[in-house]
């Protein structure tokens, strides 16, 4: 009995393996409307090279790559975790105020290259190398080089 209930936990957790990490390619038409929105108010003009809907045991999200390099992820509802524009600058618009007013006043000539956000707050990416941690209260509380 005891190798019978083993067998079956190994059995579970491979089947949890194998299903783990399922990406499967969409359209954008297919993604949460807050996706498809968030893409039509700030990246127009790009070409959409792939879109992809990726799952992770019980979560789901989506990534939207572009022709020209850039990335754009989103979580099941279609917020925006993270924003990777490796070779231009991310729309100023998604940075939030205050940390747009305290890059400028710190790092003027910098650009924010990428934007992640999270329950524990957002990290920035600057084309001088630096990235900065926020918290929710958009209070700087790290600077990494």
């Amino acid at each position: 009995m005891k190798k019978l209930m083993t067998l079956a936990i190994c059995l579970f957790a491979f089947i949890g393996i194998t299903r783990a990490d399922d990406d499967k390619p969409v359209t954008v038409d297919q993604l949460p409307q807050k996706a498809q929105a968030f893409i039509k108010q700030y990246f127009a003009d790009k070409q959409v090279s792939l879109a992809k809907q990726e799952r992770d045991f019980f979560d789901k999200s989506y990534e939207v790559m572009f022709v020209n390099g850039e990335k754009v992820e989103f979580d099941k509802n279609g917020e925006w975790k993270d924003v990777d524009c490796k070779f231009s600058e991310v729309p100023a618009d998604i940075i939030p105020q205050a940390i747009r007013t305290h890059i400028a006043s710190l790092y003027p000539d910098a650009k924010v290259l990428q934007i992640d956000r999270d329950s524990r707050g957002y990290e920035v990416q600057l084309n001088n190398r630096l990235e900065l941690s926020y918290n929710t209260s958009f209070q700087l509380t790290d600077i990494d080089d």
